[in-house]
């Protein structure tokens, strides 16, 4: 742990000498992020509504790592994904809640993992690559989902579909508890830590999740097992979408309750970060998940100190140095233990 931790703080040297170079104080600026967003349960909410899709994307990241494969493509999974819980929902609107959630729950994972399993299935059958397939779904989810919006779902004057039924709202906090009043903090966040700890389930716990994780390990000896890689290729791909799309529900179903254009604000690639620093551990993602989170709320805090672009500099900053320097201290470990 201590090369992320020596690096955030290095990071935060970094961002400081930044902010005092455009004449501004390092001290007032840090102060005003962290009070801001952690000083009151508005700003806890804040937050937590934005490392919410993180986690997810992480975890999408994550779970194809845990097979070899490289998933660029969370940011197309979980639009499709949005899109298909938010179809869901305006289009069944007669449902019961106890019916209506779980299938614009279900309607998200299945979007996302079919999407993200037609690259496995050409990774399995044709042996191409899948960070260049995902990349280019990417492409084609979002024109698609553009497609239809504009020419088929759209309301009037908006670049958004209908409303979704009320008996598909994933409830704010606000409103159930009284906490982190004004926030958009959703339900949306429980089925984020399910997921986590489905992901460690799989992963830990079944034969499917073994012949993944071995398949990552060393696919010669995957085959040598007798094991499909061309089957678990699809399948690891197919779940870590499914883990992408649940994404959209924290904007469809707990926020604005429709879905609409660019929503995503590229959660999809900053998860391909969070996984890499919690170095693919689902329970660590949280963690990761939410100082993502501080720094995207923060951001819009101290925008009227310092341009918000300084706060993105500094997550690219502590991204790259993140990487650099554990891998540097896992270097450093393997000598004294050789």
């Amino acid at each position: 742990m201590a090369g992320p931790a020596i690096s955030v703080a290095a990071s935060m040297v970094l961002g400081g000498v930044l902010i005092a170079a455009i004449g501004r104080d390092p001290f007032e600026v840090y102060q005003k992020l962290f009070v801001d967003t952690l000083g009151n349960t508005y700003g806890i909410g804040q937050v937590l509504f934005k490392a919410t899709p993180l986690i997810l994307t992480g975890l999408s990241v994550a779970f194809a790592f845990r097979a070899g494969l490289f998933n660029i493509g969370a940011e197309g999974q979980m639009t499709i994904g949005a899109f298909a819980s938010a179809w869901v929902g305006f289009t069944f609107t007669s449902l019961p809640w106890v019916i209506l959630i779980p299938l614009c729950v279900a309607a998200g994972f299945a979007a996302g993992a079919f999407w993200a399993s037609i690259a496995g299935y050409l990774k399995a059958r044709f042996g191409s690559h899948e960070v260049i397939n995902t990349i280019m779904l990417n492409f084609i989810a979002l024109a698609l989902v553009s497609y239809l919006v504009n020419n088929i779902y759209l309301v009037p004057a908006t670049i958004h579909t209908p409303e979704i039924s009320p008996n598909a709202y994933l409830h704010r906090f606000d409103e159930l508890t009284g906490l982190f009043k004004g926030s958009p903090f959703n339900l949306s966040f429980v089925i984020a830590l399910l997921a986590c700890c489905l992901m460690y389930y799989i992963i830990e716990k079944t034969p499917t999740g073994y012949r993944i994780k071995t398949l990552g390990l060393n696919r010669n000896a995957a085959v040598y097992a007798k094991m499909n890689p061309g089957r678990l290729t699809i399948a690891a791909m197919a779940i870590a979408g499914g883990f992408a799309g649940l994404g959209g529900l924290n904007f469809v179903n707990g926020y604005k309750h429709y879905f609409e254009i660019g929503f995503t604000e590229n959660a999809g690639y900053v998860g391909i970060a969070v996984a890499l620093i919690a170095r693919n551990n689902p329970f660590a993602i949280i963690a990761i998940a939410v100082f993502f989170g501080i720094l995207e709320y923060g951001g819009l805090t101290v925008n009227t100190i310092v341009p918000k672009e300084i706060v993105t500099i500094l997550q690219g900053v502590i991204i790259l140095m993140i990487i650099t320097l554990t891998r540097y201290f896992d270097k450093k470990l393997k000598l004294k233990t050789a």
